[in-house]
């Protein structure tokens, strides 16, 4: 996928409101190495080494147009590596991740693996967008079987995922205490966020939802697919306002 940074900054204050929560919600401890999963642009990352100066922090990230941006918050501790989530090796005493792993299947797998390069009494902190059912994704979803041929039969989650792997706060919980983890806590929680109107959802889109399918299609199929994306937006969201309830799943928990 093709990350545009100043989209995604775009709406940079109501995107970071769900990282600050997962941010207070990591205890203080002597961590040595942190690891920041799908750091992007690496704001979070900067902000994990000025508050554990003694730990060797790294941030992780797939897009080369985001590690880009990540080179403006040097730090003598502080890092960044181009690479997969998949593909991860080594053992952390924190492994933090906001807004990643959504993109990633089967989460009762991927937190299984992610946990094995846990170090004992290390931490998890993860915070996930929780909004797959809401009417603005359903459109996407809609608008992409209408582009099927252009797209491969891919989705926003890949050919074979279709649906987001997004769980339940509970169900997050249950796997965490399969795996053996103490100290528990998940939770889902809204933050609002005032669009103008289905043009204004469109543009929020444009920064995450929309990149798989853009980065796919060439720029007649990209605009053709995003008009008649936008013409659904309308008929479901006809005023100059739009509240958008922004879900987010956060969930820590230490390991034994």
């Amino acid at each position: 996928m093709t990350w545009n940074p100043d989209q995604y900054h775009r709406f940079s204050e109501a995107r970071s409101a769900p990282a600050r929560d997962l941010m207070a919600m990591i205890p203080d401890r002597s961590y040595r190495q942190i690891l920041d999963l799908g750091c992007g642009t690496g704001e979070q990352t900067r902000e994990l080494a000025g508050r554990f100066p003694h730990a060797q922090v790294v941030g992780l990230d797939s897009s080369a147009e985001m590690l880009a941006r990540a080179g403006a918050h040097p730090a003598p501790n502080l890092r960044f590596e181009h690479g997969k989530i998949e593909d991860l090796s080594g053992n952390h005493d924190l492994m933090y991740s906001n807004a990643a792993l959504q993109w990633l299947p089967d989460h009762p797998a991927l937190l299984a693996r992610l946990w094995g390069h846990l170090r004992p009494g290390g931490v998890l902190a993860v915070q996930v967008p929780a909004n797959h059912d809401h009417a603005s994704h359903r459109l996407l979803s809609e608008t992409a079987e209408d582009f099927s041929a252009q797209l491969g039969g891919s989705t926003r989650f890949g050919t074979a995922q279709g649906a987001s792997p997004v769980l339940t706060p509970a169900a997050y919980a249950e796997l965490l205490d399969a795996l053996g983890a103490t100290e528990v806590t998940a939770l889902s929680k809204v933050y609002p966020v005032v669009l103008s109107g289905a043009e204004g959802l469109l543009e929020w889109t444009r920064g995450t939802a929309l990149v798989p399918y853009l980065s796919r299609l060439g720029a007649e199929d990209g605009r053709r697919f995003t008009g008649a994306y936008l013409a659904r937006l309308k008929e479901v969201f006809p005023g100059e306002r739009v509240y958008y309830a922004f879900t987010r799943v956060l969930f820590v928990a230490q390991r034994t």
